[in-house]
Order: structure tokens, then C-alpha cells, then sequence
């Protein structure tokens, strides 16, 4: 059984149409704005909070104009209590944006895969059977950054294995397909034929959805420039030091896009 796994998996990151040397992907990086935080983030009716297990403050929390830190109220000008309210604003605008974000590449990267599993079966059918594992990984984008929270670590690394269950679950019921096309005079050209087939009508559909998806993202980074200038022009200081939310951060290599600070996402399921 684990033999037949193997072979599924291995034609399905072998298909030409859908691994090809250099397949599109969405540079999605929480990094690809040139900025990060160490925290983890809520955004919700009570207001922000950034926290994290390690490093001084541990945790930052603004409403309205107030600010706490380590859950103690700092003293804050005029000034910076209006800074604080649109770094507010501005954290309740781009949350439910990034939760979109999230749902969409969702829907790429799960489109990608059941494109495969159907060039290799050639049933549709078959190909219905992520749909669970869809919805489980929509839920969980739900439960994560639509309701406000940005857990960058359980998030990264939650949605990874959800995508790699997939394949590997698809790899696995389909290994018999696989094993018939190898064995069946002609079955590997017929595999071949439907994925060239697929081939062009899928990448561009994926060139386009990816496009939209990034030039999303680009808008946002706007909106992120904006919290790092509201944020350096806060007067306030911090054990004589200015308040660090967002720091400089190197955007991602293309070929790091799938590591657990991104959002993974390729025309190949890997």
C-alpha cells in the first residue's frame, strides 16, 4: 500500500502541465511588504493586541486612543492617542482583507490539486473528494484570521499540513489509477494527452487568478506603510526606546514563498 502511495504522489508532481520547472505562485509572504512583526496579532471589538511568548513587552494592547503595555496604562500625548486611533482603524481595515486573501489562495492552491488528480484519473469525481479537506482548510482560515487573529506560526504550519494531507490522502486512493495507466498499453499516453490538454487552459486561468491575488496583496503593502509611518511617528518610548510594532523585514525569495512565514501556495501540489 505504501508502494502504491509513493507512485500516486510521484505522478502527480510529475505531471508536465501541472510541475513544471518554474510553476507560478503568489509571492504571499507576510514578508513581501518589506515588513514584519514578532508578534502574534487580534484584532477585534475590544481592540489590538500583540503578544508573544518570548522578548520585553510581551504584550502591546491599543483602543481608542489608550494604550497598555504588559497590561499596565502608559501616559500618552494628544498626539499619539490619535496615532493610536488610526493605527486602529487601520488594523480593522486590512484584517478582513487578509482574511480574503487567505480564502481565495485557498481556492488556487486546492484547484491546482484537484486539476491533477483529474489529468490522472480523468474523473471529476474523483477530483470531488478534496473538497473536504477544501472546507476544513477554509474553517480553519475562518477561525484563525476571520474572527481578527494573526497566529503566524500555528497558521503557517497548520495550513501546510492541511495541504499536504490532501495530497497525500489523494495520492493514496488514486494509486490503483496510477498503477492501471503504467500497466495498460497506452494508459501513460492517455495521462499525458489529458494533461496537455489541461495544460494551457489551467495555467492561464491560474496566471490570471495569481495576478489578481498579488496585485491585492501589492495594495495592501500600501496600507501596511501607512502603520509603519503612524507608528514611527509616535512620540512615545519604551524603557527609552521607540515603540517597535512593524519592523524592516527582507521580502521573500521566490522559492521561499512556502515556508511557514507565507502562505503557500503553486500550480504543482507539493
Amino acid at each position: 500500500m505504501r508502494l502504491l502511495s509513493i507512485v500516486a504522489l510521484v505522478a502527480l508532481l510529475a505531471l508536465p502541465a501541472l510541475a513544471r520547472a518554474d510553476p507560478p505562485k503568489p509571492e504571499l509572504s507576510s514578508t513581501r511588504c518589506g515588513l514584519a512583526t514578532g508578534y502574534n496579532v487580534l484584532v477585534d471589538g475590544g481592540g489590538v493586541w500583540l503578544y508573544r511568548e518570548a522578548g520585553v513587552p510581551k504584550e502591546i494592547f491599543f483602543h481608542d486612543g489608550e494604550l497598555s503595555i504588559d497590561r499596565q496604562v502608559q501616559a500618552v500625548s494628544a498626539a499619539d492617542a490619535q496615532r493610536l486611533r488610526q493605527l486602529e482603524d487601520e488594523s480593522r481595515v486590512l484584517m478582513p482583507q487578509v482574511a480574503d486573501l487567505a480564502r481565495e489562495t485557498v481556492g488556487v492552491t486546492f484547484d491546482s490539486l484537484a486539476a491533477a488528480v483529474e489529468a490522472i484519473t480523468g474523473s471529476k469525481r474523483k477530483a470531488r473528494r478534496l473538497d473536504d479537506f477544501r472546507k476544513d482548510t477554509l474553517a480553519h482560515v475562518d477561525r484563525t484570521l476571520g474572527t481578527g487573529r494573526w497566529d503566524q506560526d500555528v497558521f503557517g504550519e497548520e495550513f501546510e499540513a492541511r495541504v499536504e494531507a490532501a495530497a497525500e490522502s489523494m495520492a493514496s486512493s488514486i494509486g490503483r489509477s496510477v498503477l492501471w495507466a503504467v500497466f495498460t498499453p497506452g494508459g501513460a499516453e492517455r495521462i499525458e494527452r489529458r494533461a496537455e490538454k489541461m495544460e494551457a487552459e489551467l495555467e492561464q486561468q491560474l496566471e490570471a487568478r495569481i495576478a489578481a491575488l498579488e496585485a491585492r496583496a501589492e495594495t495592501m503593502c500600501t496600507q501596511v506603510a501607512t502603520m509603519r509611518t503612524l507608528q514611527d511617528a509616535l512620540d512615545y518610548r519604551y524603557d527609552g526606546k521607540p515603540l517597535r510594532l512593524l519592523e524592516a523585514a527582507e521580502p521573500p525569495a521566490r522559492d521561499d514563498v512556502a515556508r511557514g512565514d507565507a502562505i503557500p501556495v503553486a500550480a504543482n501540489p507539493d
